[in-house]
């Protein structure tokens, strides 16, 4: 008997000691570019309120939102993916908790990303009547609204919940990791997800599409300033990048479910891990990388700060 069950505790703490590389591994992979972005927008946002130029700003108001959220959302979806690798299984209480402040955050950048380039269209189209119409007072009214709206919709999900049948809610322990896939409630609450995002990301685009139709346009009258109208154009450019890039974090969780049906354990968490990185840090840090860099007022700040405070000659 000896002899036959040592194979099997050596089986057995072999295969440990591989599930333990695996998690190190694929966390380490995940969490190295996470903690990099978290500082550099951390970063970017104490720049963003270190100068009055920035926080009378409009364009930087609406940027601060919009990395706000997205860094409160990297930080969340890093926490939570580390869970679900580590195989940690949360009460569904806490883990509801988790997919509101998700939901919340995920559903600020699209809407800021229909604001701000409505702010670049009447700046370029509108300039004399721009100091007038975009105001700290009218940007912050928008703010709020957004976060209202963000808001609502987590509101309506939880009213959702709060109608599912406790009885599929066995001692409140969740059966699987935590993760929104573990929380889908039923077919209504599916089907208001995808109204909801179509409503959403269609809006950011048509907003989008219009004030670079319109900059166009404009940039061909004698009256525009060129230099503007260019620098605008490229801007919302970016923009719809940003929106396809936050629209493909939403097909995340089902090409998840669907691989999760037919990958091997392994190549599933890899998969996993290499998703993650595509569809939920990138879309995150594209932001700090589109401003921190591209916009002439904040990079010399922003490399200030990044490199300790330490006086950099900056190029252009």
């Amino acid at each position: 008997m000896l002899n036959v069950s040592q194979p099997e505790s050596n089986m057995t703490t072999a295969s440990q000691n591989q599930d333990l590389l695996r998690i190190v591994l694929i966390s380490t992979l995940s969490t190295v570019p996470s903690f990099v972005f978290l500082y550099i927008n951390g970063t970017i946002l104490f720049t963003l309120r270190s100068k009055p130029v920035f926080r009378d700003t409009c364009r930087y108001i609406l940027l601060y939102n919009l990395l706000l959220a997205d860094t409160v959302q990297l930080a969340q979806s890093q926490v939570q993916f580390l869970l679900s690798v580590c195989r940690v299984k949360l009460a569904y209480s806490l883990c509801t908790v988790l997919s509101m402040l998700a939901n919340l955050t995920t559903g600020i950048s699209p809407l800021t990303l229909v604001v701000m380039p409505l702010e670049r269209y009447v700046a370029v189209c509108y300039p004399l009547r721009h100091s007038s119409i975009i105001t700290v007072r009218n940007t912050t009214v928008v703010i709020i609204a957004i976060w209202a709206v963000s808001s609502l919709n987590n509101l309506t999900r939880v009213l959702l919940f709060l109608k599912f049948s406790l009885e599929k809610i066995e001692s409140w322990q969740i059966e699987d990791v935590c993760s929104r896939i573990a929380l889908v409630l039923g077919a209504v609450t599916a089907e208001y997800d995808r109204a909801y995002i179509c409503v959403v990301f269609v809006s950011a685009g048509v907003a989008t599409t219009f004030s670079y139709v319109s900059v166009i346009i404009a940039a061909r009258s004698a009256s525009t300033d060129k230099a503007l109208a260019h620098k605008a154009r490229n801007t919302l450019l970016l923009h719809l990048v940003q929106l396809g890039l936050s629209l493909s974090s939403t097909i995340n969780n089902p090409l998840i479910i669907a691989l999760s049906k037919i990958l091997t354990t392994v190549a599933f968490l890899w998969v996993q891990n290499v998703f993650y990185v595509c569809f939920i840090i990138f879309p995150r840090c594209l932001s700090s990388l589109i401003y921190g860099l591209r916009d002439q007022t904040i990079r010399p700040v922003l490399l200030y700060y990044l490199c300790g405070r330490l006086k950099v000659k900056i190029s252009g």
